[in-house]
């Protein structure tokens, strides 16, 4: 697996030739664009400005891995669904001609009032339509483990499983607390998300809260070589935290 960087919110106030110097600097290989940062990658950028960027990325050896969009697909209301899948689009489409790997949408929350069950379907299609675009234009989906509800690891399975589409799959969120974290450890649901987890988001790995060690352990059992990206507070000493937190990194992988 490999080590990358989530824009929010270390890096949100960094345009992108400070971003992709402070990850080389720091060897972070790989980063996840938060939409609304100062990066500005963003579905409004000209086709110009987006070569711009997919080759900006080639020349600096980091890898754009994700676009780290807010699109969700839990609301009650028709349309606003509807509204999020277009936004997805967008997304999807500007990730293929930037370069990105794919796209990262999230459920928010299971509404008062409403069936889970019926929520999660809901979101469950709207993913098919969605990972349908995605497979079109050869970029991947990475859903959220997120959310008031959404994100027991339960609820993600039952989503994943009414999706079924190929170019969809869970980023694991690192959430440090049940139904996640059970007893100090992630056994239970790791399991029920381990063949469907294609990208994931880690946090202060030296939180006692969460057992990363058996995270990175469990990565490795099941094969994972993709990004681990670090989604950690601003600092007034980036690059120093950036260091420490490679090595914290580095001395947590399992032996090999």
């Amino acid at each position: 697996m490999q080590l990358g960087l989530v824009t929010y919110n270390l890096a949100k106030d960094w345009d992108l030739a400070t971003l992709l110097t402070n990850c080389a600097a720091t060897g972070f290989a790989g980063v996840e664009l938060r939409t609304s940062h100062a990066h500005g990658v963003e579905p409004g950028l000209s086709a110009a400005a987006r070569r711009a960027v997919r080759d900006r990325f080639e020349a600096s050896g980091v890898v754009l891995w994700a676009l780290g969009s807010v699109c969700e697909f839990d609301h009650p209301e028709a349309a606003v669904v509807r509204a999020n899948i277009a936004t997805a689009a967008e997304y999807l489409q500007l990730a293929a001609e930037v370069g990105a790997v794919g796209v990262k949408v999230r459920p928010n929350h299971l509404h008062d009032g409403l069936d889970p069950a019926d929520t999660c379907r809901q979101i469950g299609l709207a993913l098919q339509e969605v990972g349908q675009a995605a497979e079109d234009l050869g970029v991947l989906v990475f859903l959220e483990v997120h959310g008031r509800g959404t994100s027991d690891p339960h609820w993600i399975r039952e989503i994943l499983d009414v999706c079924e589409h190929p170019s969809v799959g869970a980023c694991w969120n690192s959430n440090p607390t049940p139904p996640e974290v059970v007893d100090g450890s992630i056994g239970s649901s790791f399991r029920l998300l381990a063949d469907d987890i294609i990208s994931c988001h880690i946090t202060e790995l030296w939180r006692p809260d969460y057992p990363y060690r058996e995270l990175f352990a469990r990565l490795s059992a099941v094969g994972y070589d993709g990004f681990t990206l670090a989604e950690i507070p601003e600092s007034p000493e980036p690059l120093r935290l950036m260091r420490y937190y490679r090595a914290l990194w580095e001395a947590l992988q399992p032996a090999a």
